[in-house]
């Protein structure tokens, strides 16, 4: 037996954990946005960066990874740790579409808390690229975070908008 996990972000080009495969998926309700202040991973207090969240709204694309079953009390203790550090994240369990299958799966997931004071989904594009550019903290540059998921988007075939428009400003 397996078990699967939803990525949007950073999961897709650094997940962390031992997975059995991965494949893109599609998510509804919920569409990937840079709307998530970090004075940690990507920022400092006092310099804040932005990274992505699952917001309400439309559909998100991502991948997703089919974790062995005996591996996933230390896959979700990882992910935990990792996700839920500020608790701006919700845990959910959502209805995935693999690509290219009719198989649906049951993915873990996070979801962002709007009402949360880490929540930035209300900046325009300005603002976006502007945390995103003065954005670095113990996991690195903002730049890069954003960079490199744009770059595992595209080498799965997935468009993101937004992310494109961010990603040129940020040349």
């Amino acid at each position: 037996m397996s078990r699967w996990v939803f990525a949007y972000g950073s999961l897709i080009w650094n997940p962390g954990f031992e997975f059995i495969r991965s494949t893109p998926a599609r998510l509804e309700g919920y569409h990937r946005r840079l709307c998530v202040l970090s004075h940690m991973y990507r920022g400092t207090e006092d310099c804040r960066g932005l990274v992505f969240g699952l917001d309400k709204g439309g559909h998100c694309e991502g991948l997703a990874y089919e974790v062995d079953d005996q591996l996933w009390p230390e896959t979700y203790a990882y992910l935990t740790r990792r996700e839920l550090i500020t608790h701006i994240y919700h845990e959910v369990t959502m209805p995935l579409q693999l690509r290219g299958q009719d198989q649906i799966v049951q993915g873990l997931t996070y979801v962002v808390d709007p009402s949360h004071e880490q929540y930035g989904g209300h900046f325009n594009l300005d603002e976006i690229v502007a945390h995103v550019r003065q954005g670095h903290g113990t996991g690195g540059s903002c730049i890069d975070y954003v960079r490199n998921t744009h770059r595992d988007l595209e080498k799965l075939g997935i468009h993101d908008e937004l992310l494109e428009q961010v990603v040129r400003r940020l040349s």
